[in-house]
């Protein structure tokens, strides 16, 4: 009798410390957010072009993306679930644009860990055109898997 008291009470423990760790949360390693992926490109040779100094952010926001950056091959463009639209001030080398964006937002699981955030298909844009030619969508699909979306030829 004395040795199965010590054993019940020693797999009483392991089974404890076995549904404990069960239900502690994983990590989360996968990305979480989906943006807009804006590429540069020139208009006269249709190769990607690195703008010498890009600007930017929301339009009537005060948070600014990029500010002045140099060496951005592609953009990366957060987007509001809740509105289903978005407008953009860009400052390509010093002249400024709007990208104004039209969409919508979908809930998307993306595990367990994770938990759910929102995708977006991209329905249709509209753009100033001071340093921007024209804009081309690559994409519809505004997912976390970082694809580019649209391409800025200026």
């Amino acid at each position: 009798m004395k040795k199965t008291v010590p054993f019940i009470g020693i797999l009483l423990i392991v089974c404890l410390i076995g549904i404990l760790v069960r239900c502690t949360p994983g990590a989360c390693l996968e990305e979480t957010n989906s943006f807009l992926e804006a590429s540069f490109y020139s208009n006269t040779t249709k190769e990607i072009l690195v703008p010498d100094s890009l600007t930017i952010s929301g339009s009537g926001q005060s948070d600014t993306l990029y500010n002045k950056a140099e060496g951005v091959k592609v953009a990366s463009l957060p987007l509001n679930a809740t509105t289903g639209k978005c407008t953009f001030v860009i400052r390509i080398n010093g002249t400024d644009d709007t990208l104004q964006l039209i969409y919508s937002s979908y809930p998307h699981l993306i595990s367990k860990e994770c938990g759910y955030t929102f995708y977006h298909t991209l329905d249709t844009f509209f753009y100033s055109r001071n340093t921007i030619d024209y804009v081309y969508r690559t994409s519809n699909n505004i997912t976390t898997l970082n694809e580019e979306n649209i391409r800025i030829y200026y």
